[in-house]
């Protein structure tokens, strides 16, 4: 079974002076879901938002949010981010020395388990916890950074759909850095079905126009 396209901004190229807005904007242009990208100065070299900003905007929204732990303490943020109000819950493969239990911890919280592969780690890296596994993310800049240019790693994306496939597991598959419109539907041609677009989606004066032409490109990739 197919899953469904969906587009999901980062919102680390937001005005955060009107942080509020620009999350209703984003939902009110017909995004799926919300990209929290968490960064702790250690994994990646750069520092962005905490479980408190997240929790601040549940409320006013409705659309799912989805938080991409880039930090060296997973299983320790994982819970914040759950109570405050994200759905899915991401770690990294390279930060996680016990990934499977990091997985199951997530899912005992009540919320989808992600695991997130950086560019250089093969996607055989994971088949041994896909069991525990709902959200596979795979990146395609080195994180830490909004506005890089897109590594091209079609090969990897289809060995990880391969896998889910071989495995009839309900995975999403997302890709995320320096996604936009001419590159998107590759991508969903390989496998991927959720994409993050932050810098790339920003630029767009009307956001939803912008929201439509990605994912009309990745529908056309798929027909």
């Amino acid at each position: 079974m197919r899953r469904p396209i969906e587009i999901a901004p980062s919102i680390l190229p937001a005005d955060f002076a009107r942080l509020g807005q620009e999350c209703t904007d984003l939902e009110n242009a017909g995004v799926d879901r919300i990209h929290w990208d968490v960064m702790d100065g250690v994994f990646v070299p750069n520092i962005t938002m905490g479980p408190d900003i997240v929790k601040s905007l549940r409320s006013h929204l409705t659309i799912p949010f989805e938080a991409h732990l880039m930090v060296v303490n997973a299983d320790e943020f994982a819970p914040l981010f759950v109570e405050a109000g994200c759905s899915t819950v991401m770690v990294h493969a390279e930060a996680c020395t016990h990934l499977h239990r990091s997985l199951n911890n997530i899912r005992n919280l009540g919320a989808r388990a992600g695991v997130v592969l950086n560019p250089h780690t093969p996607a055989c890296t994971i088949a041994n916890v896909l069991e525990q596994t709902d959200h596979i993310l795979i990146m395609t800049v080195n994180p830490g950074f909004g506005g890089q240019t897109y590594i091209r790693l079609l090969d990897k994306i289809s060995e990880t759909k391969a896998m889910v496939d071989a495995g009839s597991y309900e995975i999403d598959i997302e890709v995320d850095g320096g996604i936009n419109a001419d590159n998107i539907g590759e991508c969903a041609a390989a496998g991927a079905n959720v994409f993050v677009s932050g810098s790339a989606l920003f630029r767009y004066d009307d956001r939803a126009a912008g929201v439509s032409e990605l994912r009309a490109c990745a529908e056309a990739a798929r027909s």
